[in-house]
């Protein structure tokens, strides 16, 4: 029902759907620069995928009983042993053989322009054993641009799918670990760019130096999701009707 109701709302354009698998795990990573990035990619993608939120949407009645039944895993951003319960969540959905989205940039660009990728996807790639598939979003940014209370009606967005990164000719070149995970993390930054057209600054979202997270090292630096990211299925009437009270 939401599908029909989103096409009828917005003009969407797909491309490359036909790459992703019918069955077993991948890794999903789209650029990020909207609110409903995530919850447009949800509707349209054919299998579930499931993301990962900001535990404080836990103590919302607004959020904390439709994000998690919309696939929303919590991370608690504090570190420790929460962020890692959390990423160890992720890892599960993955070995269930599921789709998993991750925001490789970590949070949103506010300006637009691409950011330099967190090595969260790599990690759990490599130690699933699972794809990476590059994903570009186009025209949500116009749709509901950044401090927008509302969506703007009748625009188009594009969703392009792109090639599959296979992490497994990285880890066969003997590589340092670190080395690794970085090279992983600048093809997948060079792939979204070519689905994208975005220009490329080599500083993380929202930093002004280069330096790689510490928050839950071990495994992975993953989303700083938006409440958008779930907003499907019934909630897609939250983000028109409400006026998508909960974007930043």
């Amino acid at each position: 029902m939401a599908r029909p109701l989103s096409r009828r709302l917005w003009r969407f354009h797909l491309e490359g759907f036909e790459r992703l698998p019918t069955d077993g795990p991948a890794i999903l990573c789209p650029n990020h620069v909207s609110f409903l990035d995530s919850a447009f990619l949800m509707l349209h993608v054919p299998r579930n995928i499931s993301f990962v939120g900001k535990a404080e949407y836990m103590d919302s009645w607004k959020t904390k009983f439709l994000f998690p039944a919309m696939g929303m895993i919590p991370i608690d951003r504090s570190g420790g042993d929460k962020s890692q319960a959390a990423l160890d969540t992720a890892e599960r959905v993955l070995l269930r053989g599921e789709l998993f989205g991750i925001f490789p940039e970590g949070t949103r660009s506010r300006d637009g322009m691409l950011y330099k990728g967190r090595t969260g996807a790599a990690r759990l790639a490599l130690k699933v054993g699972c794809p990476i598939f590059p994903v570009g979003v186009v025209g949500t940014r116009e749709i509901q641009p950044p401090d927008a209370k509302f969506p703007k009606l009748r625009r188009d967005c594009t969703i392009r799918i792109g090639r599959p990164i296979n992490v497994a000719r990285y880890s066969a070149r003997g590589d340092e670990p670190h080395m690794i995970l970085r090279q992983i993390a600048d093809e997948l930054m060079f792939e979204i760019r070519e689905l994208t057209g975005q220009e490329y600054r080599n500083v993380y979202a929202g930093k002004t130096a280069e330096t790689e997270p510490t928050v839950a090292a071990k495994v992975a630096t993953v989303s700083d999701a938006d409440a958008g990211q779930l907003l499907v299925g019934a909630g897609i009437g939250a983000v028109v009707g409400a006026g998508v009270g909960l974007g930043r």
